[in-house]
């Protein structure tokens, strides 16, 4: 995943209602924790830029309709390049992802299909 898209999409997961709510004892505690470290690591990010500061904030109570303003916001003030942002929006990702919360990682749709696979670390052999 490009690497604001990864910011954007841990920013919208950990901004979801539900997505961690619907977790329970540690990892939610680790979830809300990697989600504040991410909203905060962001918003220093956006020091000084009160456009990014305002879409940001709309971003946490509409994700899907400021995701695309938000991904422009980021890529402008150089989230590509920083190490720490992305570091914390994998952890929250990975911490997601293990938890079964992470929307739609594997929405997956196969007709008529020959040699799918589905999944991380796989290995697969085709012999047709």
């Amino acid at each position: 995943m490009e690497s604001v898209a990864l910011i954007v999409t841990a920013l919208a997961a950990g901004a979801s209602s539900g997505v961690i709510e619907g977790l329970a004892g540690t990892v939610k505690e680790n979830a809300n924790a990697a989600f504040a470290k991410l909203l905060d690591l962001t918003r220093r990010r956006f020091k000084g830029n009160a456009g990014a500061e305002v879409i940001l904030s709309e971003h946490q109570n509409d994700p899907a309709t400021y995701e695309a303003p938000l991904a422009k916001k980021l890529a402008a003030a150089g989230a590509a390049d920083d190490t720490e942002l992305l570091a914390a929006a994998k952890a929250l990702m990975e911490l997601l992802d293990r938890s079964g919360a992470s929307p739609g990682k594997y929405n997956v749709t196969i007709k008529d299909a020959k040699g799918v696979q589905v999944g991380e670390d796989n290995t697969q052999f085709n012999k047709f």
